[in-house]
């Protein structure tokens, strides 16, 4: 896996379209079981505390959600939720919010989204930014829509990742082909990308301190939580943790 994140060059033809793998039913396995619904509400849990503060039925876009892993809790939240995919089949995991019009789904370029400046009150985006064809572009389309604030997830540097390539077969031989190698970030590197759009990162959480495939492997949440706890409580999933959920706030 890349140690550094991608370059901010590309060719004008590449379409961000990491969403496509994202969304798919062989991706969703990954989550499935007891583990994986414990590894979607710790993302849940930290995801609605950075969102705190909003009105209630406030607009949230969901850029790449198709993995339909974050828009049902904000449904549920009270928000007004639409989520953007680069490809129509995004959209199928989202069939039983969509259909009864709880959610609306679009298709667009998601390096070049086709709402106004400031269109929604926050911006989310998990599974994206390490699969990025530009990921400082991603980022400042990102703030472009966001009147409030953007929350994304990515993958840390600082963090049990520096030995990723060594644990990438082990990975791939649990989750399948939809394990794809992805870049790594520092938290200056997110932060500058940020500020670079006029917004400043307020809070990071970091969601685990050991790898989640130790955890699939495992198959047990008593173990996952066990083991997670002392990095809890002496700092260590702070400091060492991946991967982190950022929230960035628009310059006043």
């Amino acid at each position: 896996m890349a140690s550094h994140p991608r370059s901010a060059t590309v060719r004008a033809t590449v379409r961000e379209n990491a969403d496509v793998e994202s969304s798919s039913d062989q991706y969703a396995r990954r989550f499935r079981g007891a583990v994986g619904h414990w590894f979607l509400g710790v993302q849940t849990r930290i995801t609605l505390e950075a969102l705190a503060g909003l009105p209630a039925g406030a607009k949230i876009l969901d850029v790449g959600g198709g993995h339909a892993q974050v828009a049902p809790a904000l449904i549920d939240a009270g928000y007004q939720v639409t989520v953007v995919g680069s490809d129509g089949s995004c959209g199928q995991r989202l069939a039983p919010w969509t259909s009864t019009g709880r959610c609306a789904f679009e298709v667009a370029d998601l390096q070049h989204m086709p709402y106004a400046d400031a269109s929604f009150a926050a911006v989310v985006c998990y599974r994206l930014l390490a699969h990025s064809i530009n990921w400082q572009r991603l980022i400042s389309e990102l703030c472009r829509v966001a009147a409030d604030r953007v929350i994304i997830d990515y993958p840390a540097k600082r963090s049990v990742n520096i030995v990723s390539r060594r644990l990438f077969d082990l990975k791939r031989s649990i989750e399948g082909v939809t394990t794809r190698r992805f870049s790594l970030y520092g938290r200056r590197d997110i932060a500058g990308a940020f500020a670079a759009a006029g917004f400043d990162v307020a809070h990071e959480r970091a969601q685990f301190l050991l790898p989640m495939v130790l955890y699939r492997l495992a198959g047990s949440v008593l173990l996952a939580r066990a083991a997670e706890w002392p990095g809890h409580r002496l700092g260590l999933t702070r400091i060492l943790g991946s991967p982190v959920i950022a929230r960035a706030d628009r310059r006043r």
